[in-house]
């Protein structure tokens, strides 16, 4: 039975999302619609891309993709102006594949232009749908936020949307987040999301087997997504999701995909004999935290790490990438020391990495300016609620020093 996929991930890597997608087999039509798979949010919708596949596909979807935030399955859509009628279209749905008895519901709702305005209202008539199917109470909850969805764990996320007396009914397929990838247990100041660092590295074309180095690594983000992505290493292989609570989880389709090995054992190919992967930081205690989430990660063999300032960096002889997240303050005028450590690594990159391309977060195009190099600045993205710019460029050689 084919379903109706929605791959949710922040605004800005939806363009990633579609490529994971399309490298995974799982975007290989336009949506029933017969429009383009949407990459796009609307409204007030996080973004994301459409698809469409089979229970399969959907296990596939969650245990690989780098970028995306979950995977929601399209369990209807129709039209509702009443309660009563809202009422009635839900229970209509196949409620009975998807909730295991006795199972609580978490109930996210949101309403744009609709007569139906309320979302408390909402979700007391979806919960009561759910009864009418499944002829038993349902305990529900309303969720508005990721933070309250996940705080209940055992609780099945239901997604409603009502936009113009159209509703959307979802369910989230994934259970937390999928850049709670299960090997950061340890965190440094401000973490840079996984889905975020797999984004950038992509935005990057980061070649996996060129030198990649990023020399404030805090916490290891950048690294570990750059050494799972370089080893085949499916992010997914160590957490739990959502779908396997559900009546219709069917552990032999799941069992062969989570121990295929990895995308490039079965390619055929081999990864790099030695670590090209090289990570620093002048902070011991966030040094410690990327160490010991490395390890957890499995891919501690893949990463040179070593404590040392942005000055004291020494990369390898063949050109390669810096990806990196830089420190950043809100209110740049106020904060001289974060220009002055942005045009000393400017001044590092050339005398120590010329030739090499740099991708690297700001808040601020002046502070990316700071650096001394041409750049292009385009990508918006989303760093812990934070506008941020995506700065791409290439290191010329500096011929003053």
């Amino acid at each position: 039975m084919e379903l109706q996929l929605f791959a949710v991930c922040a605004p800005g890597l939806e363009p990633f999302t579609a490529h994971e997608l399309r490298g995974l087999d799982l975007l290989r039509s336009p949506s029933p619609s017969g429009k383009a798979p949407m990459e796009r949010g609307l409204g007030g919708e996080a973004g994301g891309v459409e698809f469409t596949g089979a229970l399969r596909d959907l296990y596939h979807a969650n245990l690989h993709l780098r970028t995306a935030s979950r995977v929601l399955v399209r369990l209807g859509a129709f039209y509702a102006a009443a309660f009563s009628e809202l009422r009635k279209k839900a229970s209509r749905l196949p409620w009975e594949h998807y909730l295991r008895p006795g199972q609580p519901v978490a109930l996210r709702v949101t309403c744009h232009k609709s007569r139906l305005y309320h979302s408390e209202g909402v979700a007391e008539r979806v919960a009561g749908a759910i009864e009418d199917r499944l002829g038993r109470p349902v305990e529900h909850m309303k969720s508005k936020s990721d933070s309250q969805a996940e705080a209940a764990a055992a609780a099945q996320l239901i997604v409603v949307r009502l936009d113009h007396d159209h509703c959307q009914i979802s369910l989230d397929s994934s259970g937390e987040l999928l850049h709670r990838r299960g090997y950061r247990l340890a965190a440094a100041k401000a973490p840079l999301r996984e889905t975020l660092a797999a984004g950038m590295l992509m935005a990057a074309q980061w070649e996996v087997a060129a030198p990649l180095l990023d020399p404030f690594c805090g916490s290891g983000t950048i690294p570990i997504e750059a050494a799972l992505m370089q080893r085949g290493l499916p992010p997914g292989r160590a957490r739990r999701f959502a779908f396997m609570d559900w009546p219709n989880y069917d552990a032999a389709l799941w069992t062969p995909l989570s121990l295929s090995g990895t995308v490039r054992d079965r390619a055929g190919g081999e990864g790099p004999t030695q670590p090209l992967i090289f990570a620093s930081d002048r902070d011991a205690g966030a040094l410690e935290a990327a160490q010991a989430n490395a390890a957890r990660a499995g891919v501690a063999e893949a990463i040179v790490f070593s404590r040392r300032a942005v000055s004291a960096i020494e990369p390898p002889a063949t050109p390669g990438w810096v990806v990196t997240n830089p420190p950043y303050g809100v209110r740049v005028s106020e904060n001289r020391d974060v220009r002055n450590l942005y045009a000393q690594f400017g001044h590092v990159l050339r005398a120590k990495c010329a030739g090499w391309r740099v991708v690297f977060l700001t808040s601020e195009a002046q502070l990316a300016r700071q650096a001394g190099f041409d750049f292009d600045s385009g990508l918006r993205l989303v760093n812990g609620g934070l506008p941020v710019r995506l700065v791409i460029g290439k290191v010329a050689v500096d011929y003053g020093r």
